[in-house]
């Protein structure tokens, strides 16, 4: 009963921080009780016992995209005339968007009555996994079934990450952002960024057995690189295009290049070998999280890391001189 009332009051505050996100009569006051229901969700995640979604949701969820949301509310609270704009627009729309709130909550609550009178049996897909989980090369079925049973659709949700971050880099440059470059700031960066990267290959290793892998661990150094960002230290979120580039697709290559190679011994497009099929997942899962890592850092900047679009290798001439 005790857990019972604690799940009530969780759900319950997740809604009204869903409403106050939408309806707070500032865009600060959205943008906070929008981070605040990501963390939220975040405890939701843990409480259905599913660590590694808890630990995304509070990282990119509440993190990157709050600190997105932020650093965009800067920059819009110069603009004094889109401000008054935006109230206006706000309290034009206010009774549309409170229609299509509670046409939202009722969808899910008709949802919820469909699955608790008509619920779905999913034994024999969990069965199979177990029976095949030997076969696998790890001893946690989210993996196996991710990075093995699956690996198809991780290979395209990598390639899809990968053109959403060569169509940021086509933005243009990143947005400039001033660090705080104070003692504090840099004694807690020199404890933080430490701590992650750490946790990040904890995260990536723990995978095999336990919740974590590649998108967490990326996740969890993307924020190590948004530390060191608002720390002034931007020069080290520059790196040289060519490093860049492989960067970025390191974990997409070498995904291929691993799901091709058991083809030449007559087996099938990422049918790994079943020796060798835990340290070859490894090795994907590891290029995966640098890449994965880049590609949210570049959503948190922007756009290139650098100041300057990079200039191909063509010179204009100098002008010829005039015949007389």
């Amino acid at each position: 009963m005790i857990w019972s009332a604690i799940d009530l009051l969780i759900c319950s505050l997740l809604l009204v921080l869903a409403l106050a996100s939408l309806f707070a009569s500032t865009l600060q006051q959205r943008v906070i009780f929008f981070i605040a229901f990501g963390l939220m969700t975040a405890i939701i995640w843990a409480r259905l016992q599913a660590p590694d979604l808890a630990l995304a949701e509070a990282i990119i969820g509440a993190g990157l995209t709050g600190a997105m949301l932020l650093m965009a509310l800067r920059q819009y609270a110069n603009l004094k005339q889109g401000k008054h704009r935006e109230h206006r627009e706000h309290r034009e729309h206010r009774g549309r968007l409170v229609a299509q709130a509670l046409m939202l909550l009722l969808t899910l609550g008709l949802m919820a009555v469909v699955a608790a009178l008509f619920p779905i049996s999913n034994g024999a897909p969990g069965y199979a996994v177990e029976q095949r989980l030997s076969q696998s090369g790890v001893s946690h079925p989210v993996t196996a079934v991710l990075l093995n049973f699956r690996s198809w659709d991780t290979l395209l949700e990598l390639a899809v990450l990968l053109s959403a971050a060569l169509g940021i880099l086509n933005l243009g440059p990143a947005r400039q952002i001033q660090g705080h470059s104070v003692a504090l700031t840099d004694a807690l960066a020199r404890v933080l960024v430490p701590l992650l990267v750490l946790t990040a290959g904890y995260l990536l290793w723990t995978g095999a057995f336990a919740p974590g892998g590649a998108f967490q661990a990326g996740a969890v150094l993307a924020s190590a690189a948004v530390v060191i960002h608002l720390t002034g230290r931007a020069r080290l979120m520059r790196p040289d295009l060519a490093v860049l580039r492989l960067l970025l697709v390191v974990g997409l290559l070498l995904f291929v290049v691993i799901g091709l190679w058991p083809m030449i011994g007559g087996a099938a497009f990422l049918q790994y070998p079943q020796a060798l099929a835990g340290a070859l997942i490894l090795v994907i899962e590891a290029a995966a999280m640098v890449s994965i890592a880049a590609m949210l850092t570049l959503v948190y900047l922007g756009g290139h890391p650098h100041s300057h679009w990079p200039v191909a290798a063509v010179r204009v001439s100098e002008p010829l001189p005039e015949r007389r």
